[in-house]
């Protein structure tokens, strides 16, 4: 048998897999493959590629090995651009002088990165941001540097952005448009990434047009339009994409006025045996930036090849991604610019959520949304987008706060077998209840058969609904595994660590778990073990379990400084010590302020100074108000029988015992409590997770409430108790919901989830359904009995003491730390403001 001659040029994401599909199958003998990649390693995934400032390697990020393309039966030329194409003759030449023929050709060039043409943009400083040369480049040079700008304000760029504060420097954006993302965002969204970006430590630069970049005094000098300019160390270059066409334009095959290589549905260049697939290819006059069109053409062409129809008609560009840990999504027409197309619009500024919906005139057809700051609705309305679902009566629910009357969820059962789940790989529902009645029995699994979830990751969510409601549909146990290195759910987890007595992460994996573990699992057991030990966070086999806050037990600000909160139980505080409050406030220069939870939160504090204003605080009585951790924050009350004319009970006594009852509780999520001494409600229990209110005959005890993004009010759970019992059901309550919720997993959400209800934790708490109260309240002496004030330990052990360095090799503070004065206290400077500061007078 005579094989086909098939050449692959390029050997990106969208070029391994093309290789991959037609590898995995049958008709792969029928082709001679050879592949030029002009970069030194096989395919490595880019759309993860910041990643590797955060830690992992290139192998971590390869999806494939040389040895893998030699299984295949596949010739890879590594570091081999293909540099000309002979049409008459079909033969491909290389930068080597290699010289292959074709029967077939496929161009997966890809894309280049733009730079604008800046004079100053060739200088050594300036760098572009594509692949793993360039981060290395860019490693190197912030190593000598302390400031960083990226060019370009789009998804590249601030990704770029982050990558930069993991090198540790001072990021700025400059982008030319005025908002962020505005390809993806409409002006509110755009607005709102702008002012969470910049709470982070990232300045961004919006309507601004860089002239010229030139050298001084060692340093960059980029002015801007309308005599501004700034100082940098370096500059990233990160203003978009052009499709990399030289080699086709040579050849003389179609491109489009623009660029890009022109193609039909077949994916078919000018030239019937050419094809073009991914950023590089032109399709209806359109550029398909995102790697799940290019997989799509990928397979098509593929199915091509092999004898089948397969027709590109375009693809969806919605997308899901978390930047510099800001949750943003976009679907459809994002800027609402279908004719009669109307907008439903929610804004909770003190949250930081923007969400947006574009409906058809009558409202019944989603036409696309905008999602700034929480992602959890993007799964159901990029459905009710792609199917054409018709929206509920009361679309504005879809995007509004969990509250009574809500729209109902579109659960996985909802969508058509034709629904689109992976979007990358073109997995449908269908494709996904195939693989599990075809003998898939976990999420693991179904990704393997599918892959499905192995792209972008944005579609994990969705996956793991449709696989957990077909196997609970087939009556297989769902998996509901904490994390790859635990194969146990959160409950499981701490009923080993209980019963076997586990005191340490390490022996906890070495017995029930596999690998090295994660982000996930690492705080989560860090956070059973404090529930059940009460062991400090910073014993050396807890420390490296924790995350910034609780290793440094205080609140990291945005630029870089650390927040201060001691404990005011109940709200009560005495003169004497308000006086000291303000002495260290004005000792350390802190910006002061009232918390909503009644105490006084100090900002500003540089790491090294921690040490010293707990030192002062304890000596004055206070202790750590838990402020970092998950924990109880908390407890709010009025005045009570004492002053107020109203109250019925002492609020503030009750307050203040339960407190110090609970103040050392660790559990799954942040705690919230408040007392109030009548009906008026003054302390606003019932927004609480746990709420008291006085009556005439003694308290009324409500739980399961927050506020924040998903305001919940409690449950009202059982009333007139008199103190001994109300103590009592806290304890019972509290524990069981330490031992059984999932992780980050707040009351109100667990008592949602949890079967039976509220009727079912009645019974468990009053009635001792499980028989396991004594169990509980046992549990939560032990932790009343072992409470230790985590500062004072801290400043009582000098190897602890170690950690609060802002420098290893000296105890200088960190001059990057700059704040000016507003309304009589200090607040953050902003970067004119240091810049202005550090010129000479």
């Amino acid at each position: 048998m005579v094989k086909q001659k098939l050449i692959v040029i390029g050997n990106g994401m969208v070029g391994h897999h093309f290789l991959e599909q037609l590898a995995s199958r049958p008709e792969k003998e029928l082709f001679d493959v050879t592949v030029f990649c002009a970069e030194p390693r096989p395919a490595y995934d880019r759309v993860h590629l910041s990643e590797y400032f955060a830690g992992r390697s290139a192998d971590d990020l390869a999806m494939g090995k040389i040895e893998q393309y030699r299984d295949w039966g596949f010739e890879l030329l590594l570091n081999d651009a293909a540099v000309s194409i002979d049409r008459k003759n079909k033969v491909v030449t290389s930068e080597s002088g290699a010289e292959k023929s074709y029967d077939k050709l496929i161009l997966a060039t890809g894309s280049y990165p733009f730079v604008p043409p800046i004079p100053g943009h060739e200088h050594e400083k300036c760098f572009v941001y594509r692949t793993l040369e360039d981060l290395d480049a860019i490693r190197a040079a912030s190593e000598k540097a302390t400031t960083g700008v990226v060019v370009g304000g789009g998804l590249l760029g601030l990704e770029a952005a982050n990558a930069l504060k993991e090198l540790g420097l001072e990021a700025h954006v400059v982008e030319f448009a005025p908002g962020l993302m505005s390809v993806q965002l409409d002006e509110g969204g755009s607005e709102l990434l702008q002012h969470k970006i910049e709470d982070l430590g990232v300045t961004v630069h919006a309507s601004t047009a860089t002239e010229l970049i030139e050298e001084k005094d060692g340093r960059l000098r980029m002015q801007f339009k309308g005599d501004r300019e700034l100082t940098t160390d370096l500059i990233v270059f990160s203003a978009g994409i052009r499709p990399e066409d030289k080699l086709a334009k040579s050849a003389g095959l179609q491109l489009g006025e623009r660029g890009g290589i022109v193609i039909d549905e077949a994916c078919r260049t000018s030239d019937g045996n050419i094809f073009a697939i991914g950023e590089c290819a032109l399709y209806n006059n359109f550029i398909y930036g995102l790697v799940a069109p290019g997989y799509t053409m990928a397979r098509n062409t593929v199915s091509i090849l092999c004898g089948e129809e397969a027709l590109f008609t375009g693809a969806d560009m919605s997308t899901k991604l978390k930047l510099l840990g800001v949750q943003v999504g976009s679907i459809g027409d994002a800027h609402g610019r279908a004719e009669g197309a109307a907008a439903i619009t929610f804004v909770d500024e003190q949250s930081g959520v923007y969400k947006r919906m574009i409906t058809d005139a009558e409202g019944k057809q989603l036409l696309g949304a905008v999602m700034v700051g929480d992602t959890d609705d993007y799964d159901q309305l990029l459905q009710y987008h792609l199917n054409g679902i018709e929206l509920p009566e009361q679309p504005e629910q879809l995007i509004l706060p969990a509250a009574d009357g809500a729209a109902p969820t579109l659960g996985a059962g909802a969508l058509p077998e034709t629904a689109t789940i992976c979007s990358c790989h073109n997995v449908s529902k269908g494709d996904i209840v195939q693989s599990v009645q075809g003998g898939c029995c976990s999420l693991g699994e179904v990704k393997d058969a599918t892959k499905a979830s192995t792209g972008c990751g944005g579609c994990s969510a969705l996956l793991k609904n449709v696989v957990d409601e077909e196997l609970a549909a087939l009556g297989m146990e769902v998996n509901n595994d904490l994390c790859p290195h635990f194969p146990h759910t959160r409950q499981e987890i701490f009923h080993m660590v209980q019963v076997e007595e586990i005191k340490t992460f390490d022996e906890l994996l070495e017995k029930h778990g596999r690998g090295n573990g994660c982000e996930i699992c690492k705080p989560t057991v860090a956070s059973i073990l404090a529930s059940l030990w009460n062991e400090h966070v910073h014993e050396k086999p807890h420390v490296g379990l924790q995350d910034t806050n609780d290793t440094f037990m205080a609140n990291m600000q945005k630029n870089g400084s650390y927040s201060v909160v001691p404990r005011v139980p109940g709200g009560e505080i005495t003169p004497d010590k308000l006086i000291v409050l303000g002495q260290v406030a004005k000792k350390y220069d802190l910006y002061t302020k009232i918390t909503g939870g009644q105490r006084v939160d100090l900002f500003g504090a540089r790491l090294e100074q921690l040490p010293e204003i707990w030192r002062e605080l304890i000596d004055a009585g206070f202790e750590t108000g838990h402020a970092y951790g998950k924990a109880l924050r908390t407890v709010k009350s009025c005045v009570g029988s004492t002053w107020c004319r109203f109250g019925v009970q002492d609020s503030v006594a009750m307050a203040l015992d339960v407190e110090n009852r609970y103040k050392g509780l660790r559990s799954p999520h942040k705690i919230k409590m408040a007392v109030s001494g009548c009906t008026r409600e003054c302390a606003e229990a019932q927004s609480k997770d746990v709420g008291v209110i006085a009556t005439e005959n003694g308290w009324n005890l409500f739980v399961c409430g927050n506020g924040g993004m998903r305001p919940r009010h409690a449950d009202l759970f059982a009333t007139d108790l008199d103190d001994e019992t109300l103590i009592k059901y806290i304890d019972r309550f509290l524990m069981f919901y330490v031992r059984t919720a999932d992780k980050l997993q707040r009351t109100s959400v667990w008592l949602e989830n949890l079967d039976g209800g509220l009727d079912y934790l009645r019974e468990v708490i009053i009635d001792d359904k499980l028989g396991i109260c004594d169990e509980l309240e046992a549990q939560m002496a032990n932790i009343v009995g072992t409470y230790q004030c985590e500062w004072k330990t801290a400043i009582n052990d000098p190897e602890m003491l170690k950690r609060f360095r802002q420098f290893v090799n000296t105890d200088e503070p960190d001059e990057k730390i700059v704040f000016v004065e507003e309304r009589g206290q200090p607040r953050p400077a902003e970067e004119e403001e240091i810049v202005k500061i550090a010129e000479p007078a």
